[in-house]
């Protein structure tokens, strides 16, 4: 099979319709990551997502909707704080999950009595699924564990000769997935964090909990198990600088290319070392963070990881998936 990139246009999303249509799989932009997305109604092209990705079968995925899509057609019971929610941060960067039965494909929520929507702001993906006028489920398009992609070229890299479209929108701004929110409570309540923080949700809805999930559940969302984001090279995770740099030289001494990811705080005290600046603040570390996890696997024979300083607001986020992808509980 050939994997074609391409920009948006009448011709590219007239192409994308005709493969969503068909039962087959697409990838396109998002504000936070790409995504890789199949007819939610077709139980086969769900199944093909969970296949090409290499998917545990009980993690649910996220169907993705244009932002005039009726949503009572995919939900039913919609609690009185989430139409406030939706005015509040929607279309963006949030993933709202209700309860919902028989709606779409059982594939889509792993046998759940719930489902996870989202509308996505990016201007590609509202022109894709305006064009297809249909639920797309779709994780990020990247082989499971991998590092998410943030630009088409990373999904090339996973999935060339795999899937026949990636819709190209540029590097996505957001840099770490949506913010997953169960809504089937009297209290909404964070299954994943992300860039719309608990405090936004609290100011809009009156108040607002964070899930942990207990040993052995099933996942209620993506991103709630498993180890995710990680680098085709070693790994390391420290908590301070000298930490780091110790562990830096002992590569260094074997003959190997140590790079460290790191804050604009640590990355000045390692100043003369090779290191993978985040950035200063939380949005800057998640749009950051896995271009250069990209990059790191493909320099690096070892990637170092230290502990951001700020671990509150969207640095929650950013934290979250920085220990998943370095492998720390």
């Amino acid at each position: 099979m050939k994997t074609e990139i391409r920009t948006i246009s009448e011709e590219s999303l007239r192409e994308a319709k005709k493969i969503i249509s068909a039962g087959g799989v697409v990838a396109f932009h998002t504000e936070t990551v790409y995504g890789l997305g199949a007819n939610a109604f077709d139980d086969s092209a769900v199944e093909s997502v969970f296949a090409l990705k290499g998917r545990p079968a009980d993690n649910p995925l996220i169907a993705h909707v244009h932002a005039g899509y009726d949503l009572s057609r995919l939900i039913d019971f919609d609690p009185p704080y989430a139409a406030r929610l939706r005015e509040a941060f929607l279309p963006g960067p949030l993933t709202m999950v209700y309860p919902s039965v028989g709606k779409v494909s059982r594939y889509v929520s792993c046998g759940l009595t719930t489902l996870a929507i989202r509308i996505p702001s990016s201007p590609a993906a509202q022109a894709f699924l305006r064009a297809v006028d249909l639920p797309i489920a779709a994780p990020s398009a990247n082989v499971s564990k991998h590092v998410s992609p943030v630009t088409a070229e990373h999904v090339y890299d996973d999935f060339n000769g795999k899937i026949p479209l990636i819709l190209d929108g540029g590097e996505c701004a957001g840099g770490i997935e949506s913010t997953v929110l169960d809504c089937t409570g009297e209290v909404p309540q964070i299954l994943r964090e992300g860039l719309v923080t608990r405090a936004m949700i609290a100011e809009v809805a009156g108040d607002c909990g964070v899930y942990r999930m207990k040993s052995g559940e099933k996942p209620k969302s993506p991103g709630m198990a498993y180890r995710h984001y990680s680098p085709r090279c070693g790994t390391a995770y420290c908590y301070t600088a000298e930490e780091a740099r110790r562990v830096y030289l002992e590569e260094e001494a074997r003959g190997g290319r140590p790079r460290i990811l790191c804050d604009g705080a640590c990355a000045r005290e390692l100043n003369g070392l090779n290191v993978l600046c985040l950035g200063e603040t939380g949005e800057e570390m998640a749009r950051r963070l896995y271009s250069l996890l990209r990059r790191g696997e493909k320099e690096a024979t070892l990637l170092i990881g230290v502990i951001p300083r700020e671990t509150e607001g969207v640095m929650a986020g950013v934290l979250n998936r920085m220990k998943r992808a370095f492998g720390v509980e």
